[in-house]
Order: C-alpha cells, then structure tokens, then sequence
C-alpha cells in the first residue's frame, strides 16, 4: 500500500514538472541583468552621473534673471527742502540682468572632466555588478542541477532498498532467512525514504535561492533545464589573472575611479585661480508722491529706463584655508581610491587561484570518482550474488550498498564542483 502511495506522488511531482517552466542558463542570467535590484540601483546611478555632466556643461551658460518691485510709504518724512510733512508715497521697478561667466579658474572646465570620469567609473561598475550577478546565478543554477542529481541518486538508493525488501519477505517465508533480516531491510527502507525527502527539501531550496536571486515572486511553474559538462579548458590562474586585469570590469571600474580622484584634485585647485565675468542689466521706475504732480506711468517708464554694463574680477588671497583643505580632501580620497583598487586586485587574484585549485581537485576527484563508482558497483553486484547464495550476511550487504551509493554521490558532487568552477575561469579569462 505504502508503494502505491509512493507511485502517485512520484507521478504527481512528473506532472508537475511537465508543467513548469523551464528555465535555461543563459535565460536566468538574461532575467537576473535585467530584474535584479542592485543592477537597478547601478543603472540608477548611471543617470545621476548623467546629470552631473550635463550640470557640469550648463556651468558656461549665461545667467539670466528678471524681477520687479512694489513699495508704498505713509506719514511723515523728509522732503526736498529739508522740512517734514505727512506723505505717501508710491514706488515701482522692474529689472533683467545677465551673468556670463568668462573665466571661472578653470572649475567649470574641470567640473566637466571630473563629471565625465565619474560616470565612466559608474559605467563600469554597472558591468562589474553584473558579472558579479551572472556568478552567483551561475553557482545557484548548478546548485539546483546538483540538488536535483542527489535526488536521482536517493531515488535510485531507495528503489535498491525496495527490491531488497521484496526479495527479504519471499525469503522469509521460504524459511531461508531470519525475521531480523527483513525488519533490517525495512528500516534501511525508512531511512532512504527519508533522505529522499531530504534530498527533495534540498533541490527545493535551492531552486527558492536561484528564484530570489532572480527577483521571481515564487517556484512555482519554475524549474531548469539540465546542462552538459561542455569540457571547458582548465586554464591557467596566472593567464587568466593577466587577462583579468586588463577585461574585468571591477578592475576597469577601480582604475576609473583613480582617474576621476585626479580629476577632483585639479577641480579643488582651480579655486586658488581668479574669476572673471560680465554683467549687463536693464531697469526702469515709476515713482508718485502724494500732493505732488508726477508724470504718467508710460513717460517715467521710458525716461527712467536704465542700461548697465561692466565687468566682475574676483582674487582670492585668503579663503581661511577653504581651498587648502580641499585640495588635501581630494588627495585623500585618491589614496582611497588607489588602496579599493589594490583591494579589489588581492579580492580577484584569489577568486581565481582559488576557482584554479578548486577546479583541479574537482577534476582529480571526478577520476577517482567515476572509477569509485565504477568498483563499488562490480563489488556490490559480485556482494550481491553471494547474498543470494548465503555466502554473505546482511551487514556485508549493506556495507556494499552503501559504498556503491555513496561513490555515486561523490561523483554528482566532484562533477557539477568541476563545472562551475571551470566556468568561473573561462568567465574571468573573457
């Protein structure tokens, strides 16, 4: 009975597949880059610096400004012939004046260049960011494939243990085993029932990680498609470390941002230079007095019209340090920038002697792995065929088993570690 059960939900599940979506690598990677939130926030940063350098580029537009005013006075004050008397009075102008800036210490000029390196270190941080995601959907993708292989492999253990107890119960009843070899079947039946729950707990989990990484509201209708072990060369750490640092876009962006640091230093000097600009302005009044005649609002107007021109220099001699301390700001966050750089050079010098050696032990340990699987399966068939003749008692058989499985289990494990990290180089040798 319990058989069946098993059956239909093992039959529910291939249903349920059938119906998901599946997924393949290049298409999680693709859904990752364009959903994820932190490249979201690098492209958002991106406009931003946009906006710093269109900013930068309005610094040479004139300035142009208009206004007027309304004011009205009551009781006493001092008239022309230097006597009091209780007036009021009435005044109004207008304005429009014009800045143009013709020599700025060269900031505006520098304001443009420090905007312009910003935003090519901001551009690659986008495509660092990136990488870094397209990484961990890679390791996450694999990890499901991986879960998903322990599956097959608790499956095929389970089936093994079903077959075993089957073959146990017609024994017994031919007299030609002990009860207890049967209640021993049955148990290592629950235990393999359990890692098969365990095992499918595991791939589910690992699908929830890949789903998360891909900003998907859930797993449901979500499932992958299997990939190939492709034979990607195992390349050298030393070439694919030179290679990096010329193409990794962190290391791009790290280098950017030292450029952008010289540029801010050049910008915080140009406020020791002298500033230039011309000023042009246009105004007129209208002005009554009470008790007094005045002209009209139209004739003031004409003959109060005003036109000014001139011309603005600024030197600074002494800012209490401002500029000083600019300048050593500015130098301090390049040596910032510099030691991030030579942070980010040890961070993928490791990444990639570690992918390396990784990759090479995963290698060696597939070998051996395969051939272990290879050996554990001859001895467990050979331990079987003497279990069958009662040359072999039960824990010898189970022994075997579990050697065989096991094997198995090294193999997914040392192969799908092989894949990624093979992957991980040829991504870095790019």
């Amino acid at each position: 009975m319990k058989t069946k059960y098993i059956i239909a939900a093992a039959a529910l599940v291939i249903s349920a597949s059938a119906h998901a979506e599946v997924w393949t690598l290049d298409s999680c990677i693709n859904y990752a880059l364009k959903h994820n939130l932190t490249v979201k926030a690098r492209r958002l940063e991106i406009q931003s610096g946009e906006l710093d350098v269109t900013a930068a580029k309005d610094r040479f537009l004139p300035q142009i400004s208009a206004g007027a005013s309304q004011s009205f006075s009551y009781g006493r004050g001092l008239t022309s012939d230097n006597t009091y008397t209780n007036r009021n009075t009435s005044n109004f102008g207008w304005n429009v004046g014009l800045s143009l800036p013709l020599f700025q210490g060269l900031s505006a000029i520098r304001q443009t260049d420090y905007a312009k390196a910003n935003l090519r270190a901001l551009v690659e941080e986008l495509e660092a960011a990136k990488d870094d995601i397209t990484l961990n959907v890679i390791s996450a993708y694999l990890q499901v494939l991986y879960a998903g292989e322990m599956c097959n492999v608790a499956n095929e253990q389970l089936q093994l243990s079903l077959v075993e107890e089957k073959r146990r119960e017609s024994l017994l009843e031919e007299g030609k085993i002990p009860e207890l070899d049967l209640t021993d079947a049955r148990a290592q039946v629950a235990q393999n029932r359990t890692s098969v729950v365990n095992a499918e707990n595991n791939r589910t989990l690992a699908l929830v990680d890949l789903a998360q990484l891909l900003e998907l509201p859930g797993i449901e209708g979500f499932d992958v498609a299997p990939i190939e072990d492709d034979g990607l060369t195992l390349y050298s750490a030393e070439d694919v470390y030179k290679r990096a640092l010329h193409s990794n876009h962190s290391m791009i962006a790290g280098r950017r941002h030292i450029e952008a640091a010289d540029r801010n230093i050049s910008l915080a000097r140009s406020s020791y230079l002298p500033k230039l600009s011309f000023n042009a302005g246009i105004g007129s009044n209208f002005y009554t007095v009470s008790g007094i005649n005045s002209e009209s609002f139209g004739p003031q107007m004409r003959n109060n019209f005003n036109k000014s021109l001139g011309f603005s220099l600024s030197i600074p001699i002494f800012d209490a340090f401002s500029s000083r301390n600019s300048v050593r700001r500015a130098k301090i966050q390049k040596l910032n920038a510099q030691l991030e750089y030579e942070n980010r050079e040890r961070g993928l010098y490791k990444n990639i002697q570690q992918a390396y050696y990784q990759a090479q032990g995963a290698s060696e340990k597939l070998r051996a792995a395969e051939a272990s699987e290879v050996a554990t399966r001859e001895a467990f068939e050979a331990m079987k065929q003497k279990y069958d003749f009662g040359k072999a008692n039960s824990t010898e058989y189970e022994t075997a088993r579990s050697n065989y499985v096991r094997a198995m289990a090294e193999a997914v494990q040392a192969k799908y570690e092989s894949i990624l990290r093979r992957r991980i180089l040829a991504f870095y040798n790019k």
